[in-house]
């Protein structure tokens, strides 16, 4: 495993200054630390699209100051209602991309939001959707710590962790989900050692895992996603732990493309698999994984690696972003009130916000 005796460092992907929002750039990483100043509506939307800012929780938060982008400089006196403008602007933002349901919930708040306060002044409302964007922000970095805690009864002491993809600072407000697991085992000194997924095709483990697990010292090895039978029946794997974006009212989980596979090898090995997730991922409205959209994405992504063609140009491809575990397969869920195990129908119901 790789030593590492360095003070951790928490990063911090999304910020608001000022009048902007200041993302870390991921698409630059881990050659680049990049700031990227986000001013305007169409500029979140392409972040989103393009990855720049990525992961449920992050795009969340990154969707919900667009909203106040794109109505800040709005006229007092529109001629249509003002939350009109604002379910607009909802309905693009939520195109970027499909899958992550933190994308529609923040986007729903907003909406809400405005629709309650629509005998109020628009400069009122305004400044209403900022601190919304910013309490969706907060309380993610909250949840996620919450997260983090509830999850150490999972961890042994000298544990091998195997997880996919980022589910770190990068994909959330701080700490991470799956991450947010690690780092306060880590922090509470238990020992851990973690198996990184590279993550193909995107390379979110090699990328951006290893980046964070480095900055923060917990020691760790990055292996292709095809070594992962064999380091779990060779390397001594304790648990898997990977994120999600998306569950459904039974516990099926959408999650990065692979994660599946993870589960299938992990219960045919007697590994547990555990899902992080924050509530605000359960998509209480759908009872299936067969009910989750499933983003496609661009075949250069698969006919690439790093820049360099790997395949002929007019090769077919197939290039799903996201696939889903059935519920049987999934030990638990760590949320921010607690573990939840099976029933998954009815325990993951009790976590159903109440509506006011």
């Amino acid at each position: 495993m790789i030593p590492n005796k360095k003070k951790p460092e928490v990063v911090q992907s999304i910020q608001w200054i000022d009048d902007h929002i200041r993302i870390i750039d991921q698409t630059y990483l881990p050659h680049r630390e990049f700031f990227l100043d986000i001013f305007e509506v169409g500029r979140v939307w392409e972040a989103i699209r393009s990855l720049r800012v990525r992961g449920a929780p992050a795009i969340g938060i990154a969707a919900a100051y667009g909203v106040y982008l794109g109505v800040k400089d709005l006229p007092e006196d529109s001629i249509q209602p003002f939350h009109t403008d604002v379910e607009g602007i909802c309905e693009y933002l939520a195109t970027a991309r499909p899958t992550a349901v933190n994308l529609t919930w923040a986007l729903g708040q907003a909406v809400r939001l405005t629709h309650d306060m629509k005998d109020e002044p628009f400069s009122k409302v305004k400044e209403a959707l900022l601190d919304l964007a910013k309490s969706i922000h907060e309380e993610d970095k909250r949840i996620c710590a919450d997260i983090g805690k509830n999850g150490q009864e999972l961890i042994p002491k000298n544990a091998g962790i195997l997880t996919h993809c980022n589910t770190g600072s990068l994909a959330t407000g701080q700490y991470g989900t799956a991450l947010s697991i690690i780092y306060h085992a880590h922090l509470g000194k238990k020992k851990v050692h973690v198996w990184v997924d590279e993550t193909r095709p995107l390379l979110q483990g090699s990328r951006l895992t290893t980046w964070e697990l480095e900055k923060t010292g917990v020691p760790h090895r990055l292996i292709t996603d095809s070594m992962a039978a064999w380091v779990m029946k060779e390397k001594g794997v304790d648990l898997v732990v990977v994120g999600t974006d998306r569950v459904a009212r039974n516990g099926d989980t959408a999650n990065k493309i692979g994660t599946y596979a993870l589960a299938i090898l992990a219960r045919h090995h007697n590994i547990p698999f555990y899902v992080a997730a924050p509530i605000s991922s359960i998509d209480f409205s759908i009872a299936s994984g067969d009910e989750i959209p499933i983003e496609e994405r661009d075949t250069g992504e698969v006919l690439a690696l790093a820049g360099r063609q790997i395949a002929p140009s007019d090769t077919p491809v197939y290039n799903p972003a996201f696939d889903v575990t059935p519920h049987e397969l999934i030990t638990a869920f760590v949320t921010e009130k607690g573990i939840i195990r099976p029933d998954f129908s009815k325990n993951l119901e009790k976590l159903r916000p109440q509506q006011g």
